[in-house]
């Protein structure tokens, strides 16, 4: 029956309950992970009780992992009574790359396949209909954001990144519409964006504000277009990464300033918080 699920069937009590099981299978897996890869995250195998998800979706997430080359290996493993895919990977050489870049917030450390997944589904079901990655990495997010339906452009200033983003559109036939920006340059009004999500990448003191601010900055000078947009960020839990207050992942002042409400906030399993006992927080926003 799992195979039938329709993919507008993700309501907001079910996507928590994908996120607090998604949580569950990644706090086991660190726990007991035992190899010796730079990177590695979880898929579930297939649809079950505990991901009822559209299994035309949970495929997709498969088909970017095994067509995206930073994963190196993959197997399988029953996690907590759930048959698992584990992929393993090597972002070395991406993130090198990445911390080349002046404007740069925060080197490539992508969130998993999974999580991307439930934030744009979160998004979704918040009534947006395009969704705009800035500091898309390898577009996981903007991915995501396709086989969702939505209208999705991913804005990355490192050009191997991009030539990674544009690989794995051609591989997966899913084109996320990659474009090898910076962000703070790029002219948004180009996109005729009517309602659109966007997703910031980079930590509140690691570049991440100056960033979010200049978009926001960007959304107010395109005519009717602020009071139909949401902005998400990437926060975080802990003080080593941010030393200032913790309250909206340490985004509360910036909130403050340009008079947003937070619509819901989400933690989820991050390559970066892999080794943590807590999980990334993203926080959704729009103009109050």
């Amino acid at each position: 029956m799992f195979d039938t699920i329709k993919p507008s069937i993700c309501t907001k009590i079910m996507l928590s309950e994908l996120v607090s099981n998604l949580v569950q299978i990644k706090q086991t897996f660190a726990k007991n992970y035992s190899g010796n890869a730079h990177i590695q995250e979880v898929i579930p195998s297939n649809v079950s009780e505990k991901f009822i998800l559209p299994s035309q979706h949970l495929e997709s997430l498969h088909t970017f992992a095994v067509k995206n080359p930073i994963y190196l290996n993959h197997y399988e493993e029953k996690i907590n009574d759930i048959s698992c895919i584990v992929y393993e990977g090597d972002i070395n050489e991406y993130w090198l790359n990445s911390i080349k870049h002046g404007s740069s917030c925060q080197p490539f450390y992508p969130t998993w396949i999974l999580s991307a997944y439930l934030m744009t589904s979160i998004a979704k079901d918040l009534g947006y209909s395009e969704l705009i990655d800035i500091g898309s990495g390898d577009g996981r997010i903007a991915y995501c954001g396709n086989i969702l339906g939505l209208t999705s452009f991913s804005i990355e200033i490192d050009d191997v990144l991009v030539e990674l983003q544009e690989k794995i559109c051609k591989t997966t036939n899913q084109n996320f519409n990659p474009k090898c920006y910076d962000a703070l340059e790029f002219d948004y009004s180009q996109l005729k964006l009517k309602k659109p999500v966007f997703f910031i990448g980079g930590l509140p003191q690691m570049g991440g504000d100056v960033l979010a601010t200049s978009i926001i900055e960007k959304i107010n000078s395109i005519p009717n277009l602020k009071n139909n947009t949401c902005i998400t960020f990437a926060g975080t839990h802990t003080k080593r990464q941010l030393s200032g207050n913790l309250e909206n992942g340490g985004w509360s002042s910036l909130i403050e300033k340009h008079n947003l409400k937070v619509l819901d906030t989400v933690s989820l399993p991050t390559i970066w918080t892999f080794d943590q006992s807590v999980d990334t927080p993203y926080i959704f926003t729009n103009f109050n």
